[in-house]
């Protein structure tokens, strides 16, 4: 407050207003995620009757108990941890080999194959060519469908490479050259260690996406028991219930009408707890990852 006062005229309105305004959007971002909070834990009847606005409302755990007791949501929810885990495992290594490759001054034809790289950020060939390489490749309903198409970013490939050129200098390599360092032992024992920060962003933006996918699997998936959590939350959100014969409880199979709203606000819930849980301990390393994209050469 008191650097505040030192500013001039003009740059005090200009703060106030950017802090206003910026206020104002933080309300609009987090009113949905308290709405859909204070929903989950309220009553069915309160939700119909719109009686929810910022806590609950005859308070029950209706919608929870329902979600723990529907089996497609345990097999969502394996699914997507599965894919998450294994699609995010095989984009680190895919990308970090291809950044360190590309870091490399010393790389044949670097430039020409930058420009291949940046060449896809811009183009693609389109959803039907796309699905027509999938099935050629005799990966229609399998999870390599969700795992191998999407197994870099180049924005994320980018990233990774300006790191290690900013951040590992070249007397390394030039040192464990001369201890008769291979290039493949320099990569895992220096690059990797020293690239600790840049990975643990990797893994968020890597993991956010496969959790958050349901676009492909939409696409390239027919067997339910492939489905990721993201699909049944689409079928449940899109037809506002939940099929009753996936329910082992009777008891609560008699309140599905009543709670559909309810059951429809703690899926959401549930489906973001594991990103909730797991971007606390990222978050530090998410904003120097911001700033070491912002420039790329």
């Amino acid at each position: 407050m008191r650097r505040f006062k030192t500013l001039s005229r003009s740059d005090q309105v200009f703060y106030a207003v950017i802090t206003v305004v910026l206020t104002l959007a933080f309300i609009c971002v987090l009113y949905p995620c308290v709405f859909v909070l204070a929903a989950s834990f309220s009553s069915g009847s309160a939700v119909q009757a719109g009686k929810v606005i910022l806590w609950p409302v005859d308070f029950s755990l209706e919608g929870y108990k329902t979600v723990f007791n529907t089996s497609t949501v345990f097999t969502g929810f394996r699914n997507s941890l599965f894919y998450t885990v294994a699609g995010t495992s095989i984009n680190i290594v895919v990308t970090m080999i291809a950044a360190y490759a590309l870091s490399r001054r010393d790389l044949p034809g670097r430039n020409v194959l930058m420009l291949f790289f940046i060449f896809t950020m811009f183009f693609s060939g389109g959803m039907i060519p796309s699905y027509m390489l999938i099935q050629n490749l005799g990966l229609i309903n399998t999870r390599w469908a969700l795992l191998l198409p999407g197994a870099m970013s180049v924005y994320n490939m980018i990233v990774a490479r300006t790191f290690i050129e900013s951040s590992i200098p070249t007397e390394l390599l030039e040192a464990s050259k001369i201890d008769g360092c291979s290039d493949i032992r320099y990569f895992l024992s220096v690059v990797i260690p020293l690239s600790k920060s840049i990975i643990a962003v990797l893994v968020l933006f890597y993991g956010v996406g496969h959790w958050n996918q349901y676009f492909n699997a939409m696409i390239y998936l027919n067997s339910k028991h492939l489905y990721p959590l993201t699909i049944f939350l689409r079928e449940i959100l899109m037809a506002d219930q939940i099929d009753p014969s996936t329910v082992t409880d009777p008891v609560l199979q008699a309140q599905l009408a009543q709670a559909a709203g309810v059951i429809k606000y703690a899926l959401i819930v549930v489906s973001m707890i594991p990103v909730l849980i797991i971007y606390p301990f990222i978050q530090k390393y998410f904003v120097k990852g911001v700033m070491i994209g912002s420039v790329k050469g």
